[in-house]
């Protein structure tokens, strides 16, 4: 198994997936089998990208990385921010301030943190750093003050996936994996959709970004993260089972899905505000498919990452290497033509 072909594989669906559900997320209202697909995605792919980030963590803690971490997270956070607010103040909507993470930014503000976090748990021995991270996750619900606010509900609610992905032992996970039947892990995937249905609970309880008592369940919110944190790391490794192994023809996009999550917000944003899309019937959610599809090829290809490094990477690509991927396009168009 070549390992970084698998996590890049993880990558592309993951992000297809946050595409896909933020384009249905205005159906579900209406809809229960949008709905029940809608949580089951929220149960499981958010926790599983921060596991992959968490499995690509250095874990160090100097002046060097805290400069790095800051270039690479906190400046593209600054930039998309200001970005968003353009947006809102366009709209006759207040801005936010720093602290208050516009739509999905909430993931950079958490990220950094967790690489923060993980300086201090990585001290501790494994399990107790991971029961104390998951105790936290369940007991920050009764805090009514937590919510928004530089992301604190989120970033302790899903620190024990970044923290499981940081410790998991690579040779006895790919070992799991390998020995799971793939056909066994799609039937349970779609078992676990089907219980849905059946199943009625408070969608916010997904986003783990308030506390129990703003979510309307100020006593049994705790038992509820329980289950939902089980039921994260169950359907999260099914999904990691189905994911394919080797090389595939989308695997070089996963090295761009920070692109994709950053870029695609502006879309769908201005989608919702115009209400160009509207999922009512089969045709319709084959037509989110494309679309989210359509996105994730779009915001991770050459051009349009060329063209959004110096605002996400920070990084100014030249002349040179404009004149390089036009001109191979130029001779992709010529070859079909």
């Amino acid at each position: 198994m070549k390992r970084e072909d698998f996590f890049d594989n993880a990558r592309v669906l993951l992000i297809f997936l946050v595409v896909f559900g933020h384009v249905i997320q205005p159906s579900t209202a209406d809809s229960k089998p949008l709905m029940t697909l809608y949580q089951t995605i929220y149960l499981f792919h958010m926790p599983a990208m921060i596991f992959v980030s968490g499995f690509f963590a250095k874990g160090k803690w100097d002046l060097v990385y805290f400069k790095n971490l800051m270039k690479k997270i906190i400046m593209p956070y600054v930039l998309f921010q200001l970005l968003y607010n353009v947006m809102n103040y366009f709209e006759g909507q207040s801005a936010k301030t720093m602290m208050e993470p516009n739509w999905s930014l909430w993931f950079l503000l958490s990220l950094f943190s967790w690489h923060l976090l993980l300086a201090v748990f990585k001290r501790l021995p494994k399990t107790l750093g991971l029961l104390l991270a998951f105790g936290i996750g369940l007991g920050v619900g009764y805090i009514d003050a937590i919510g928004h606010v530089y992301s604190l509900s989120r970033t302790f609610v899903f620190f024990p996936f970044f923290l499981l992905g940081y410790h998991v032992n690579k040779q006895w996970l790919f070992h799991l994996l390998d020995r799971t039947h793939t056909k066994l892990a799609g039937i349970l995937i779609i078992s676990i959709v089907g219980l849905h249905l059946f199943l009625d609970y408070p969608v916010k309880l997904l986003f783990g970004s308030a506390s129990y008592e703003a979510m309307g369940v100020p006593v049994l919110g705790i038992v509820s993260r329980g289950f939902i944190y089980l039921g994260a790391i169950i359907l999260g490794f099914l999904f990691f089972t189905v994911v394919p192994k080797q090389a595939v023809t989308y695997s070089k996009m996963g090295q761009k899905t920070l692109y994709v999550y950053l870029l695609h917000g502006l879309f769908i944003q201005t989608m919702r505000r115009l209400e160009l899309f509207q999922i009512e019937g089969l045709v319709t959610l084959l037509g989110a498919i494309v679309i989210s599809g359509s996105l994730v090829l779009l915001l991770s290809s050459p051009v349009v990452t060329a063209f959004f490094k110096p605002l996400i990477e920070l990084k100014t690509v030249k002349q040179r290497e404009w004149r390089q991927l036009l001109g191979s396009y130029y001779h992709q168009s010529n070859e079909r033509t």
